[in-house]
């Protein structure tokens, strides 16, 4: 049986992979938060690109990471979890190395850092998934990833301050926050790979549908809803300014109180929220994360009427809502995924769960400026419909092993 009602925060260090690998994930945060909010910049100023150019390299850069998680999820699963997570570091390592190395006016060159980048950033989240179901279990492991996201946040939010203080620097202190970011990855690695985790067998018998053996779940619902509810991860990056900025005429500090509320509301609310709701079942949670979503939506569709003056106050109101939403997505996504997974297919389910955000993250920049010229009703009222259509097909997913906390559920033997 797995409980899960407080939150200890000396197991959940432990049930995340221990205190040195929580160190290497803040390292690691940290270091990508100082470059890669920065990495169009760099190419523009630095590499002296210019910005379509710089853009579309990036972009083939995620698409390519994308195409490598098959291969990272079959790796995952032959067991040598800190080696993958180790690897994703490493090889951003080598983006950053061959980033500083790139001459101006090279786009080739920045084209293979940024690939290799775009590889690590992929390859990451599915990796450390992996590795946290090697040493956690129900709801604890819940309670460890979304502890993980909160930990990341964090660093991703101080590294891009300390960022954008430096960058009056000009192109000199870039170049600085890229060496330094590469040095981040290099320790983080380190750290990761003197990590030992034990391996994790499954000693009890299989029953059916009890996601510890027997085939892996073919969660087709679960991934085309997931492409539809990580829109919402790119909502307070290029959803609302675009609104606040073009429609709304409000001041661009309205657009950074926003993303810093967001930042401050998932690190503070991530762990808490999670273990509140473990008394349900991560599909129910997983439901009720795309209604929030979606009454978000239905709310910054009202707030965009009432026009400048009012209207940025209240789109930053909402703003807190649809945070709150995906918090609960958060908590839940990966977590109903490594519930359902059989231990030995796990590595391939969250691949390709990851795969499925990667996908939506990658189109939803697109799908957001195409939709937002054509007014409020056509983007807002979009994103509402079709996240409540997902939350409909999540709520109906037949999936018996997805148990609250406190139910009996399937656990697997650490030896």
């Amino acid at each position: 049986m797995s409980t899960l009602t407080t939150i200890r925060p000396r197991s959940l260090v432990r049930a995340s992979g221990g205190p040195r690998y929580a160190v290497a994930l803040a390292v690691d945060a940290l270091g990508t938060g100082l470059l890669r909010p920065f990495l169009l910049l760099y190419g523009v100023t630095v590499l002296k690109l210019s910005a379509p150019v710089t853009g579309t390299a990036m972009t083939v850069a995620v698409v390519a990471g994308l195409l490598c998680m098959p291969a990272v999820g079959r790796w995952l699963d032959r067991g040598a979890r800190t080696t993958v997570v180790a690897a994703s570091m490493l090889v951003r390592v080598l983006g950053v190395a061959l980033l500083l190395a790139t001459p101006a006016g090279h786009v080739w060159l920045f084209a293979a850092a940024a690939l290799f980048l775009g590889i690590g950033n992929q390859a990451w989240p599915a990796a450390h998934a992996a590795l946290v179901a090697s040493v956690a279990h129900g709801r604890d492991r819940d309670a460890a990833l979304a502890a993980g996201r909160a930990l990341r946040n964090a660093g991703l939010g101080v590294g891009a301050l300390i960022a954008t203080a430096c960058l009056a620097g000009g192109t000199t202190a870039l170049r600085g926050l890229a060496a330094v970011t590469g040095l981040a990855y290099l320790v983080a690695a380190a750290l990761t790979r003197s990590v030992r985790l034990p391996a994790v067998t499954v000693t009890a018998p299989a029953e059916e549908g009890d996601g510890l053996d027997g085939p892996a779940p073919r969660m087709r619902a679960l991934l085309a809803a997931n492409v539809v509810y990580v829109f919402c991860l790119n909502v307070p990056e290029i959803a609302l300014p675009l609104i606040l900025v073009t429609q709304l005429h409000a001041s661009p500090v309205w657009s950074a109180a926003v993303f810093v509320a967001n930042t401050v509301l998932v690190v503070t609310l991530q762990v808490p929220v999670t273990v509140l709701l473990s008394r349900y079942s991560r599909r129910t949670v997983l439901a009720l994360a795309g209604v929030v979503l979606a009454a978000s939506y239905a709310g910054f569709l009202a707030a965009t009427s009432l026009g400048p003056g009012w209207g940025a106050p209240a789109v930053a109101a909402v703003s807190v809502l649809c945070t709150v939403g995906e918090i609960v997505y958060a908590g839940s996504g990966t977590a109903l995924v490594t519930a359902l997974a059989p231990d030995r297919l796990l590595g391939r389910a969250v691949a390709r769960f990851e795969l499925s955000t990667g996908f939506g993250l990658a189109v939803s920049p697109a799908v957001i400026t195409t939709l937002a010229p054509h007014g409020p009703t056509a983007l807002w009222g979009s994103l509402a419909g079709a996240t409540l259509l997902s939350a409909g097909a999540i709520a109906r997913m037949p999936y018996a092993c997805d148990m609250p906390a406190g139910a009996a559920e399937p656990r697997p033997s650490v030896k």
